[in-house]
């Protein structure tokens, strides 16, 4: 549930626990379900009640995987975690106690950089703060698949980093075909950015995020992938450009447009070049020093 990773725009994973219930149209394809419950037979997906264990903490060695990493760190470096890719840290049906003794593993390992990703960040605020506040390394970021949730989701990203004073809020764009719609439409890019977060009025939300990851669906279990047109992939990446904001392309998905068609070649050879490039863009993180 802990371990080196070949998710592009991290370097671990780590899984204090699994175990979600679908709460948006961005999980219908969700390969954790695919994976911990249809697969492996881990875990129930769903809420409680759904059948016998729907969240399940993990082992002690899974939970002590972040202070390996921290002694193997380079000098200067600061490793990216995802946390949690089988979960959602910020799912109300978790124990409180389980993201209390998440967050104090992230507070023990200052030079780790843990990436919270969560679909609920309307629940981020509330639950950090029972679980004693947001670590200072943590990153929250969100998901958006569509239009309404780019404007729902960027919003309460951005106001719980304000509210918690977090350094690095993001956004993963994971974009839908059936879904898709001009999703970038929020984020103009030559909007001028407010100086002060609580009093703008959400334009230019672009210029406030710090990172945008963008990749198209894969097949996962009984869900089919539906592709995704280039030109959204293209459109936040020139925008990100406008504003300085890193951008990362993960994956193309199972889809390549090909004469004006999509054409379904599979998530190998649509690989995860855009226009020929890869984007591999992360954000500037401080560089915490030994202690004397």
């Amino acid at each position: 549930m802990g371990e080196h990773t070949a998710i592009s725009w991290c370097d671990h994973t780590w899984n204090p626990w699994i175990g979600c219930t679908k709460v948006s149209p961005a999980c219908d394809g969700c390969y954790a379900e695919a994976l911990m419950d249809k697969r492996l037979g881990r875990v129930a997906w769903g809420a409680p009640g759904a059948g016998a264990g729907t969240r399940l903490r993990t082992s002690l060695h899974t939970w002590n995987d972040p202070f390996r990493w921290e002694r193997a760190a380079p000098a200067g470096a600061r490793p990216f975690v995802f946390c949690a890719s089988l979960a959602d840290i910020f799912d109300s049906n978790v124990p409180p106690d389980w993201r209390r003794d998440a967050f104090d593993v992230m507070r023990r390992t200052p030079r780790l950089v843990y990436l919270l990703l969560t679909k609920r960040p309307g629940n981020i605020v509330r639950l950090a703060r029972v679980a004693g506040g947001l670590p200072p390394n943590a990153a929250i970021g969100t998901t958006v698949e569509d239009l309404p949730r780019a404007e729902r989701n960027v919003r309460d990203l951005l106001d719980a980093s304000e509210g918690l004073g977090t350094a690095i809020p993001m956004v993963r764009g994971y974009f839908i075909d059936a879904l898709r719609g001009k999703i970038w439409t929020p984020w103009p890019a030559n909007s001028v950015p407010s100086s002060n977060i609580g009093d703008r009025v959400y334009t230019g939300l672009i210029h406030n995020i710090d990172w945008v990851i963008t990749g198209g669906e894969t097949d996962q279990g009984d869900h089919a992938a539906r592709p995704t047109p280039t030109r959204a992939f293209r459109a936040l990446r020139d925008q990100c450009a406008g504003a300085r904001v890193a951008f990362h392309h993960k994956q193309n998905g199972e889809w390549i447009e090909r004469g004006g068609e999509f054409v379904r070649v599979g998530k190998r050879a649509a690989g995860r070049l855009l226009d020929g490039r890869i984007y591999d863009g992360r954000p500037a993180v401080c560089v915490v020093k030994d202690a004397a």
